[in-house]
């Protein structure tokens, strides 16, 4: 009854919910939820899930209450997806759902982490693969085929794009929520003012806060609407873009930053060495041994919160750094 008044009430472009969903493995329906809401409910309940509390999404290790960590990111951009998805008649299980998973594969110490490992990898390393990869192998959840392709082609470098709509307002709420909570975090750092932000943003979107996003949803779900296919108002796109750009220059890639990242790439390739050198100290808990071994440690690796890989390092490698100053990532 659910799954009917779900298709009277949504927009023809919608992703229905049917029965058990498309999965690689056949199940009975359940008498409650539809399959979009079982996967979002399996994503939450998962130990990969829970690992992203101790992630890094920009400030590496932050020891602030306040700083957004990967978890912290994955649950707003949740919020925006649903809310992109809502607004415009789609189906809003299915886009929570793909945004709650959408970053479960991102390694330890944020991009800095995924550079280290997508150097190590013949064909390289990308994070919403990985995402994907765990709930099919590592911790197997059955998810619908739709749930993993949305998470599998948020980044928007991944070409073919998502091909539900619901994966296109994931894409979006990814970079609306990225951009306006790390230019907050970043003030709070200290690393960047109010007005130093480009005026031309500022002048478009006003102060950093809950409007910029605000606006950014509206400029989604109007043009949407009027052009029949999810989409930003391609009129809002140098505005976005200037601000990326800037972003880039002034936090993402500042002198602290790379300094915080030539050492997450130390400590991702002195793991990866370990473990490659010693595979029998892999847990077997998610150990795939179907797959090459530099894949077995990049699992390993990749599912490492901040903490632990440093944990973990300082327990192989401080002893051979005598009276060396390592604490943290120096």
């Amino acid at each position: 009854a659910r799954e009917e008044a779900q298709d009277l009430a949504m927009s023809p472009l919608a992703t229905r919910a049917f029965g058990s969903g498309n999965r690689d493995r056949a199940e009975d329906p359940d008498p409650y939820r539809t399959c979009f809401e079982r996967d979002r409910d399996r994503i939450v309940h998962s130990l990969a899930f829970r690992r992203l509390k101790h992630k890094t999404q920009v400030f590496i290790n932050p020891e602030g209450d306040h700083t957004i960590t990967r978890l912290t990111h994955v649950l707003q951009v949740a919020q925006v997806a649903e809310a992109l998805a809502a607004a415009m008649g789609l189906n809003s299980a299915l886009a929570e759902a793909m945004a709650l998973g959408h970053d479960v594969g991102h390694t330890p110490f944020g991009h800095a982490g995924e550079d280290a490992l997508d150097a190590r990898l013949e064909g390289g390393w990308v994070h919403s693969y990985q995402s994907v990869r765990i709930y099919e192998v590592l911790e197997p959840l059955n998810l619908c085929a739709e749930t993993r392709e949305g998470i599998a082609r948020h980044p928007w470098k991944i070409n073919p794009p998502p091909i539900t709509p619901e994966g296109w307002c994931v894409r979006y709420a990814d970079r609306i929520a990225y951009l306006a909570h790390d230019v907050m975090d970043a003030m709070r750092a200290g690393m960047i003012r109010a007005q130093d932000i480009p005026t031309s943003v500022t002048d478009a979107l006003g102060q950093p806060g809950s409007k910029w996003i605000t606006r950014l949803i509206q400029s989604v779900v109007d043009y949407s609407v009027s052009n029949g296919h999810v989409e930003m108002d391609p009129a809002w796109f140098p505005i976005f873009d200037e601000l990326r750009d800037w972003m880039f220059v002034h936090v993402y890639k500042s002198p602290e930053q790379e300094k915080q990242a030539r050492a997450a790439h130390r400590v991702i390739n002195d793991l990866f060495d370990f473990y490659l050198a010693h595979p029998d100290k892999l847990p077997e808990r998610y150990r795939d041994r179907s797959a090459s071994l530099d894949i077995q440690v990049a699992d390993h690796v990749a599912g490492m919160t901040d903490r632990y890989a440093l944990q973990v390092h300082d327990q192989l490698f401080r002893p051979r750094l005598f009276d060396q100053p390592h604490s943290g990532l120096t």
